[in-house]
């Protein structure tokens, strides 16, 4: 029998997150969703908390699959690393710190499922109950703002991780970042493919520095590193483009 191709698949990296991954994967799981499968890709980016033994020692559904690193090698690492195992239609990042909620996923995948869109990101509301802190923020909204000048573009939140990619088309992406700045590269690079981004607002709580909130002001500059390096580098986007261009004659 054909193995049947998940309508969605989700990636997860996770680093030291022994207190929250298992309440991440099982609510990312019990999540209701358009379409009828799913599959849950986990990357243990090599953590030192116990984490890969609790990953390790239960008995997941065989919609989980588990793959590790063994060294930390950075957010963009690991999702590369299950990128390249997605079976699945759509795909999109999902952290395993709970500040995002996996219920958000059903209303970015429905402008893909209705052939809307190629991708769609989750904008955060920055509530006062649910941001970090005012420069937290303000990082956020200057780093967006500089990704909409330098591509001449209007999107709202280049940072969330809620972003819900069709497979082949994320798969595409000219992608390198070992660490954060994955998010503003898998922007860069869509906007350069000329993927129209779709919009959708989502719910987000942001952890605290106690709760192990890792991102830090370096990882701002960064996010502005990464995206003058994609603005200036585009040999990987035009060597696919002239692809397409030559298939379409």
């Amino acid at each position: 029998m054909a193995a049947v191709t998940p309508d969605l698949t989700v990636l997860m990296p996770v680093y030291n997150e022994r207190a929250t991954v298992v309440e991440a994967i099982e609510q990312t799981l019990a999540a209701e969703l358009p379409g009828e499968s799913l599959e849950l890709v986990v990357v243990d980016d090599g953590s030192t908390d116990g984490t890969r033994e609790v990953l390790e020692g239960r008995a997941w559904p065989s919609a989980v699959r588990l793959l590790r690193h063994d060294r930390n090698r950075g957010k963009g690492a690991a999702v590369r690393t299950a990128l390249a195992q997605a079976r699945g239609r759509s795909t999109t990042i999902m952290d395993a710190d709970l500040e995002y909620d996996p219920a958000n996923i059903a209303p970015l995948l429905e402008p893909i499922v209705a052939g809307e869109a190629e991708a769609v990101f989750g904008v955060r509301g920055f509530q006062s109950h649910s941001a970090y802190s005012f420069w937290y923020v303000m990082g956020n909204k200057a780093v967006t703002l500089s990704a909409n000048l330098l591509y001449n573009s209007w999107l709202a939140d280049i940072m969330t991780c809620h972003k819900v990619v069709t497979t082949d088309v994320f798969r595409a992406l000219p992608l390198r970042e070992r660490g954060f700045a994955i998010e503003p590269e898998i922007t860069a690079r869509l906007l350069q493919r000329g993927v129209r981004v779709y919009e959708v607002p989502i719910t987000y709580r942001a952890r605290s520095r106690a709760e192990g909130k890792k991102l830090t002001a370096v990882d701002g500059l960064r996010v502005l590193r990464t995206l003058g390096r994609c603005r200036i580098d585009r040999r990987g986007v035009s060597a696919e483009r002239r692809e397409q261009r030559l298939e379409r004659r």
